[in-house]
């Protein structure tokens, strides 16, 4: 069976080319360090961006069961850790990237953009401060240009930034707790709850599945990896690989740049105005795209799930054309997620054009024949956010308001 990272060579979700500035596009995937976790009996290894880790154990639903139940660990130790020191680290942070940083108290998670000048998808981190380091957890692929980028802004801020990927390693746990004093460094996924100052496309925070979906990162030192798994493990915890991790991240609609991002990808297109994306907190590279869309635009395009029929026991790959139905039916995006969930069955995340009818089934190409599919709206098909404010004058199509006399 083909597993939702298990195509041969995956070259990037959708698009190798680079965006302006660093780029978030990966053309190979190379972990760093491979985990010794994949020396366990039965494991299985992962491929694409979760090359260096177990896709499984030999039990993929039994660890979704497990994960879901609150009693598993998952193996991410091939993400990338970056950390920025120094007085000014907070409020120069905050001054290049997406979200309000400044004065980020310790042990208080969020997570930001870097933004080319248009406003496109460069980089996505966790981010978190323990009192002395902001700590960067993002893609692996992602922490050696995301460090070189920030290095190349340091201008004459007392600020020191390293790639410490190869002493740092990340285990994800299904907890809803920030990190408290005297325990390790811990990034609390705020997703998908609405942060201050950010603002959501997609269902109010109450009824969002994400809801269902606790989730946070420990660090640890990568020496210690497999002590801090046998000590949850001795608590009854199962070990669970990236099969039961992403199946939860697809039913939450939680985006991920290795897979939802191109050169192309707007943080309004996959709801991510929710927690990365601060609108008031003034200029940043890439802000005035940001407010351009969310004032007087929509988003070209939209995240949406998608039901995959499993009748056929075919499930596409990450990067499948999205069509709609018919004879020669049109193009409209790209499958970028796709995974077997232990209930819910085969779904999958797409990037689709904004304009494709929110109530029409998709089809989606795979090897053997194209697979039905059944939308889930994450982006509103309008592409107006909940609080979009209203215009002063009738507006033109793509203008702002119209002048009168």
């Amino acid at each position: 069976m083909t597993g939702p990272t298990d195509p041969a060579e995956m070259t990037g979700p959708t698009d190798p080319q680079p965006a302006e500035g660093t780029g978030p596009a990966v053309t190979t995937w190379q972990p760093a360090v491979a985990s010794p976790l994949l020396r366990r009996r039965g494991a299985v290894a992962g491929t694409g961006p979760d090359a260096g880790v177990a896709w499984h154990y030999g039990d993929p639903t039994a660890e979704q069961r497990a994960l879901a139940a609150g009693g598993a660990v998952v193996d991410q130790s091939h993400l990338g850790v970056v950390t920025v020191t120094g007085p000014d680290r907070l409020t120069w942070l905050h001054s290049i990237t997406s979200q309000q940083l400044a004065g980020l108290a310790p042990r208080s998670s969020t997570e930001t953009l870097v933004l080319s000048p248009h406003g496109h998808v460069e980089h996505a981190a966790g981010v978190v401060d323990d009192g002395a380091t902001t700590w960067l957890i993002t893609e692996g692929a992602a922490a050696a240009p995301l460090a070189a980028w920030l290095t190349s802004m340091q201008f004459m801020l007392r600020v020191e930034v390293a790639d410490v990927t190869a002493d740092w390693a990340v285990l994800g746990e299904p907890v809803d707790a920030e990190g408290g004093e005297g325990e390790p460094v811990t990034w609390r996924d705020p997703w998908p709850h609405t942060l201050a100052g950010g603002t959501r496309y997609g269902l109010p925070d109450d009824e969002h599945p994400g809801l269902d979906r606790p989730w946070r990162q420990v660090l640890v030192p990568r020496d210690d990896l497999l002590e801090a798994v046998a000590a949850r493990e001795a608590a009854g915890w199962r070990l669970a690989g990236t099969w039961a991790s992403e199946a939860a991240r697809v039913e939450a609609w939680r985006p991920r740049s290795a897979v939802e991002v191109d050169h192309r990808t707007l943080p309004h297109e996959l709801d991510w105005l929710r927690t990365a994306v601060h609108l008031v907190k003034g200029c940043y590279r890439g802000q005035e795209a940001v407010a351009r869309v969310h004032n007087l635009g929509r988003p070209p395009r939209r995240l949406v799930m998608l039901h995959l029929d499993g009748s056929g026991h075919l499930l596409p790959e990450p990067g499948a054309e999205v069509r709609l139905p018919g004879e020669g039916g049109r193009v409209v995006g790209r499958a970028t997620s796709v995974a077997r969930h232990h209930e819910l069955g085969p779904v999958a995340l797409a990037v689709i054009k904004r304009s494709t009818p929110v109530d029409t089934d998709l089809l989606v190409a795979c090897d053997g024949g194209d697979v039905a599919a059944g939308q889930e709206v994450v982006v509103a098909g309008e592409g107006i956010s909940a609080d979009r404010p209203a215009p002063s004058a009738p507006v033109a199509r793509g203008l702002g308001p119209r002048t009168t006399r």
